[in-house]
């Protein structure tokens, strides 16, 4: 099927207002862009607080985000990385998204400002979110969060993140996380790259070339990509993950490492939810104000978080 309706709107509305492909730009430049994402996804759900405060971390203070519906709780707690292909991003341009994730599920949510890329190259960002994931663990009580039901989840690079800590999470003995959230994930490095890398390298918002900008941006070099928490799809066990929901868009370069990804884990006997959103481009979820699409997906998203929750 073509583009859907909504997401050529947005598209053109791209066009219109002038925006340059990431990889020909300085990294402010795509900071700056990014940090308009909140202007596409309508009006913010409410929530009983949002408060931002900073958590100990291994490079030192980290700024997040901790999101609370309304009710009583002790609820169930979604540590949530944004996505902005490790350069960019940040709590505020997600914040829609969090909202919407802590209202519809019913959950605290921890989203966690980790530092940037290219001042900070990986593993810097990574233990930054498994430090944060920690820390929700050992402090659940304190945000009135249920230390026996803690999700991750993210998008794009986000997504990445999620992985990794969940691999991180196993391998490292805790903390127990009962599922992780994927949304249109990268989940590998771009060499020798796939199929709908190759289809839709070009005009459907992030390019293949920008993905390489992203990826030299992240890593000090090619070989860092060996690395399953680089590059959780290269990981040679998957066994032992939490339930997961991977989210994936049709035209979108990464659709088929995430796809990949959901298959491994399903081979792996991870349960897994996937769902390929027809229509769609990388970060429709970041675009509920004007994709119905995201609407559905956001609610698909909440559905799975309240199963494993238990809700």
């Amino acid at each position: 099927m073509p583009v859907d309706p909504q997401v050529q709107a947005v598209l053109d509305h791209m066009a219109a207002s002038g925006a340059q492909p990431f990889y020909t730009q300085p990294v402010g430049y795509a900071r700056e862009a990014v940090q308009a994402l909140p202007t596409l996804g309508g009006e913010p759900a409410p929530v009983a607080s949002a408060e931002d405060r900073t958590i100990p971390g291994p490079q030192g203070a980290i700024p997040v985000r901790i999101y609370t519906p309304e009710g009583t709780g002790p609820f169930p707690v979604l540590v949530f990385f944004h996505g902005g292909g490790w350069v960019a991003g940040s709590i505020d341009t997600h914040d829609r998204v969090c909202r919407s994730l802590t209202r519809s599920a019913d959950c605290v949510t921890v989203a966690v400002d980790y530092r940037l890329a290219p001042e900070y190259k990986f593993p810097v960002a990574l233990e930054e979110c498994y430090a944060a994931t920690q820390w929700v663990a050992d402090h659940a009580a304190a945000i009135n969060g249920d230390a026996a039901h803690i999700a991750i989840g993210g998008d794009s690079s986000g997504g990445n993140f999620a992985a990794a800590v969940a691999l991180m999470a196993r391998d490292r003995g805790g903390p127990k996380l009962v599922y992780q959230l994927l949304l249109y994930p990268v989940t590998d490095y771009y060499e020798p790259g796939t199929a709908s890398y190759r289809d839709y390298a070009e005009g459907y918002f992030i390019t293949r070339n920008d993905m390489i900008w992203c990826w030299n941006h992240y890593l000090s070099s090619a070989e860092d990509s060996e690395s399953a928490y680089a590059s959780p799809l290269q990981a040679e066990d998957l066994s032992g993950l939490p339930p997961a929901m991977v989210i994936t868009a049709e035209f979108d370069p990464m659709r088929d490492e995430g796809e990949m990804y959901a298959a491994r884990l399903k081979a792996a006997g991870v349960p897994v939810t996937h769902t390929r959103y027809q229509g769609m481009i990388h970060a429709f979820v970041n675009f509920a104000g004007m994709v119905d699409m995201a609407k559905r997906a956001l609610a698909d998203a909440s559905a799975g978080l309240r199963a494993a929750f238990g809700n």
